[in-house]
């Protein structure tokens, strides 16, 4: 897995999500759906760049990246899902998702501290 090029890849759809959620959603959905939908671009985001830390650690094929990835896919992927379909059961597997960041944190920190 090429973290930096997944990472470089998700960030620019997130610059892209956050700019269709700003310009082409505002007056179509509710304004606690549009809340729903930043938390997922916002986090999408953060976790992008999570995942181009590891490039730049040198750290590679490691299980963090892919939590980070799983979790971008989880927890946003849900959200957006619940966005777009009203479905609010979508927003019983973001959790998932949510641990799958926390676990990747602590394993990016455990690698980086050179226990690999």
């Amino acid at each position: 897995m090429n973290s930096m090029k997944w990472g470089a890849f998700l960030a620019a759809a997130g610059v892209a999500l956050s700019a269709f959620g700003a310009h082409g959603l505002q007056s179509r959905i509710a304004p606690e759906m549009l809340e729903i939908y930043k938390t997922a671009t916002h986090y999408g985001l953060l976790h992008s760049f999570a995942l181009i830390l590891f490039g730049l650690a040198g750290i590679r094929k490691s299980w963090p990246a892919r939590c980070f990835l799983g979790g971008i896919c989880v927890f946003c992927g849900s959200l957006f899902a619940l966005v777009a379909s009203g479905i609010k059961s979508f927003g019983a597997i973001t959790p998932i998702g949510g641990v799958l960041f926390i676990i990747g944190w602590l394993g990016f920190g455990w690698l980086a501290k050179g226990e690999r």
